[in-house]
This record gives structure tokens, C-alpha cells and sequence, in this order.
């Protein structure tokens, strides 16, 4: 029985998982009327809602705390005031069960979780706030094939979002601005297999400060940006030969960016994968259940005693020894 913590930014999310079953998944999430995420102001909303997201959990699977033999934590990466919040919580849960502490890199668990739905060895497309990256295992590590060059989809969408007073998180608001939308040209900035956001969400301002209907910059913006994003993953798909695609991260949740990829996979034959929403967006089940992946592959001698644990901000991906395949 693993329980795992997810703090990495604006979700505190506990999730409990048992052979492979997730029992619990719950989330609260940080969000504002106006402007984006503050990282202090985060960090305190993850300490307030701990206990309550933590007792959820626990009485949504049917189990007590005893039960819990292992904690999972997402430690890296992500803003270092929630990353502290979360890992201040799973040490005081630790020491009061006696239990040992595995750690879990939020964006491979991204990946693992499409496991779940029996993909066995894919390429992620990983779009989030924060991480745009494409992603795949090739010699004992999960190799960025592609990535964002300055910042994430969800960034430029939050930031556009932002621009037009919509608030946090933006994204499915602009989903829904999108609707019935009509298309602008917007730059189209893809280098290889790596992809630029910035200079497209200039341009969306620009459009806006000129008069141009939200309806058609969203409509535009998701065109744009989304066929980057499939297109280096069609890429990765046939630089490595594989021939599954996990879709992961909050931004994956996007009925359109989930079409245009089963439009790629079904041309080149293909198994598309995509997790549901509660699975997709942050969430403390993914990291229990790649908890349990990391244990069953890599075995006891990865977990670590509650004060020997710490915080990563900015590990990438690709530094991650893959010890559990």
C-alpha cells in the first residue's frame, strides 16, 4: 500500500495505489481571479489543505494510516516553496508512521502512468504549465527528444490568458474561447524537434491590443502551437521507431491537441494513449503509482529515511538514472 504526495506547483494532490490499483486520487488546486501563480501564496494553500487532501484520500480507498507501508513524494521538479511544503508534510507523515520515503520526478511520472492504460514502451508528448518536452527511454534514461526552448504551452497559454484578464489557470478558459473560432496567422517557431512559445504569445497580445476577437486568438493560438507540438512528436515517433504516444500533463487534457494526435497516430499507425482528465492534470495517484513502478523495478534499497530526503527544483528529465527498467 503506497500513498503519494504531489506539491510540485499550484495541486496538493494524495493519491493511494495497491498492486497496481489506484484507490484514491484527490486534488485542491491553487487558483485566482485575475493574474497567475505566486509561489509563496501556493505553497500556502498546499499547507492548509494537506491534512484535509490527505484524509480524503485515505477514506475515499477505505484504508487507515496504519495501512500505508510506503509514501511517495514528488520532489522534483517545480517551485521550490511548494516542493518544501509537500516534503515537510510527507517527513512529518513518515516519521509518524515509521515508514520510508521514495522519491519520485513529477515528469517521468507523467510518463509512467501510461502504463496504466498498457502502453510498454512510448514516446510522451509532455505538455504542462511549466515543461513542454518530448520524451522517450533509450539506455537507462528517459531522453528529451524535443523541448521547449523558452517556455512551456501552458505558460503561453496562462500568460495570453492573463493578457485578456481571464485569471489562473488559463488554459481551459481559452479552450472554451476557442470555440467556433477563426484562424490568424501566428508565427510558427519549430527548430528540429524543439519548439518556441514566446514570440507566439507576443503576437496573440498584439492581436488583442488591435482589436481581434479572444474567439479568433484562441482558435489561432491552439492551431498553432498544438500542430508544433505533434509534429516534433511525429518526429520522435519515427527517429526512434516506436509505435505508441502517450499524451500526458494538464495541457493534454485539451479535446483539440487530444484530435490532432490521434489524427498523427492513426496515419502512421500508431497507438495513441491518453489517460483520463483526473490522471492527466496534476495528481498525487500518478506519483504513488510510479512510486510502485520505481519499488517493484529497482527494490527497497531506493527508499530513503524521512530526514534523508530533499527537494530538486530544476532536475530535468534526462538526469534521472532509470534504475526500475
Amino acid at each position: 500500500m503506497i500513498i503519494g504526495i504531489e506539491c510540485t506547483a499550484h495541486t496538493f494532490g494524495v493519491g493511494i495505489v495497491h498492486k497496481g490499483k489506484i484507490l484514491a486520487n484527490i486534488r485542491d488546486m491553487f487558483m485566482t481571479e485575475s493574474g497567475g501563480i505566486v509561489p509563496i501564496k501556493a505553497a500556502e494553500h498546499h499547507k492548509l489543505a494537506a491534512e484535509s487532501v490527505w484524509n480524503k484520500a485515505l477514506e475515499q480507498a477505505g484504508i487507515e494510516e496504519r495501512d500505508i507501508e510506503y509514501i511517495a513524494l514528488a520532489n522534483a521538479p517545480g517551485l521550490a516553496p511548494c516542493l518544501l511544503a509537500g516534503l515537510h508534510f510527507a517527513r512529518e507523515k513518515a516519521v509518524k508512521l515509521g515508514v520510508k520515503i521514495v522519491l519520485v520526478n513529477h515528469c517521468i511520472a507523467h510518463l509512467e502512468i501510461g502504463q496504466s492504460l498498457g502502453a510498454k514502451d512510448p514516446v510522451l508528448l509532455y505538455a504542462s504549465g511549466a515543461n513542454t518536452q518530448i520524451l522517450a527511454y533509450e539506455s537507462g534514461k528517459y531522453r528529451v527528444f524535443g523541448e521547449t526552448l523558452d517556455i512551456g504551452i501552458g505558460n503561453l497559454l496562462d500568460k495570453v490568458a492573463r493578457y485578456a484578464g481571464l485569471g489562473f489557470p488559463g488554459g481551459p478558459k481559452l479552450e472554451k474561447e476557442a470555440v467556433r473560432g477563426r484562424y490568424i496567422e501566428l508565427p510558427y517557431s519549430i527548430k528540429g524537434m524543439d519548439a518556441a512559445f514566446s514570440g507566439l504569445a507576443t503576437k496573440a497580445q498584439q492581436l488583442l491590443d488591435a482589436g481581434k476577437t479572444l474567439k479568433d486568438v484562441a482558435f489561432s493560438i491552439q492551431e498553432t502551437a498544438f500542430a508544433m507540438l505533434v509534429e516534433a512528436s511525429e518526429r520522435a515517433l519515427a527517429h526512434t521507431g516506436k509505435k505508441e504516444l502517450v499524451l500526458g500533463g494538464g495541457v493534454a487534457c485539451n479535446a483539440r491537441l487530444q484530435e490532432m494526435c490521434k489524427i498523427m497516430c492513426k496515419e502512421r499507425k500508431a497507438r495513441f494513449y491518453c489517460p483520463e482528465k483526473p490522471l492527466l492534470v496534476d495528481n498525487g495517484a500518478m506519483i504513488a503509482y510510479t512510486g510502485e513502478v520505481i519499488l517493484r523495478g529497482a527494490g527497497k534499497e531506493i527508499l530513503l529515511n524521512p530526514e534523508n530526503i530533499d527537494i530538486k527544483p530544476r532536475e530535468r528529465t534526462d538526469e534521472v538514472d532509470v534504475s526500475w527498467r
